[in-house]
């Protein structure tokens, strides 16, 4: 199976060149750029793995991928404009709609959050519930990113506010390991291979972990769609043949990763990854794959879960009469199914 897979790859990659020339005449936007907010994680492990793999050039795609620190600096970048698509956390799209800006997610990359909030043992040695982190300093990898967001979240069912805590900007490398090592932070809101990372070596004590999909839909009660595609409602309505290439290229990513071992993952993601450690990265890979999307579709009860969670962080959200159903589609996933039915 892994020849046979490393065989297609390579078949893959060397005929990247000719579909480019093909398939850009008919995109509108062959040239564009994506907006990530912590492209090493495995959140976004699909992104990689398309642009690597040569996915992106086969669909006739010439991509730029913009790296930021979290999620909601890759969300202003599509704002202000200086990007096309974002690659982030599907929460996002509720959020906008409700301040009047219309964003849409086509193309699902993660299941469940995959996020873990843990505390640090060194500041907080006795630390027993949520509750003990009032007045305490919790690392996120950007404020108002999902990582803040999960945060939030967990806070709230232990009747905090998120004033009650200092949320500090760590990122999602080796700073944020750096921070918690250092005791700069009593706990973190991140991401694998942080986390891992930070577990094995004893520096972090998990509290929730949402890379589990069954303790995920149990923390918000039903399905929370993750990374994902999405990008403003006029950028799909202009360039849908665009958005197809895009979809198609991802959702043969995550078939790829869903057929793949951890020796396989290592050999196609930059070296910077693995922050220093392979037996790391690797397992946490097989922690994060399970949350992973094995097709790109978005869950039918995926928004309503996403807003309930909001909501509980930011009240005035369930004021406003959202709908739900223009923050997402599968219309280019099933196509792109149809299109790979395999890897």
């Amino acid at each position: 199976m892994r020849i046979q897979r490393r065989q297609f790859v390579a078949a893959s990659l060397a005929t990247a060149a000719w579909p480019l020339v093909a398939n850009s005449q008919s995109l509108e936007k062959p040239k564009l750029s994506i907006a990530v907010g912590g492209k090493n994680l495995f959140y976004y492990l699909p992104l990689t793995i398309a642009e690597q793999l040569g996915y992106f050039k086969a669909e006739g795609l010439d991509v730029t991928i913009v790296d930021f620190s979290g999620g909601s600096r890759a969300l202003q970048a599509v704002v202000g404009g200086s990007a096309d698509v974002v690659s982030g956390a599907f929460e996002h799209t509720i959020n906008m709609q409700a301040k009047g800006q219309a964003m849409r997610a086509f193309v699902l990359q993660g299941a469940a959050p995959q996020i873990v909030l843990g505390t640090n043992p060194k500041t907080m040695p006795n630390f027993k519930s949520v509750a003990d982190l009032k007045g305490k300093k919790i690392g996120v990898t950007a404020p108002g990113s999902s990582t803040n967001v999960l945060a939030n979240f967990v806070l709230a069912k232990a009747g905090l506010k998120p004033s009650d805590v200092s949320f500090i900007g760590v990122g999602a490398a080796s700073g944020a390991v750096a921070a918690m090592r250092s005791g700069q932070i009593d706990a973190m809101s991140n991401l694998d291979p942080v986390i891992t990372l930070l577990t094995r070596s004893g520096d972090l004590k998990i509290v929730t972990d949402t890379r589990n999909v069954a303790e995920a839909e149990k923390v918000f009660g039903g399905p929370m769609p993750a990374g994902c595609l999405y990008a403003p409602q006029a950028f799909l309505d202009k360039n849908p043949q665009t958005v197809q290439a895009l979809t198609n290229a991802m959702v043969r990513a995550n078939k790829w990763i869903q057929e793949a071992g951890g020796g396989d993952i290592i050999k196609v993601v930059p070296e910077s990854y693995l922050l220093g450690d392979r037996a790391v990265y690797i397992d946490g890979f097989l922690s994060a794959k399970q949350a992973m999307s094995t097709n790109g579709l978005f869950p039918a009860k995926g928004a309503e879960t996403a807003l309930r969670a909001l909501v509980s962080v930011d009240a005035k959200l369930g004021e406003s009469k959202l709908d739900l159903n223009a923050v997402y589609t599968n219309d280019f996933v099933k196509k792109a199914n149809a299109k790979y039915p395999k890897v």
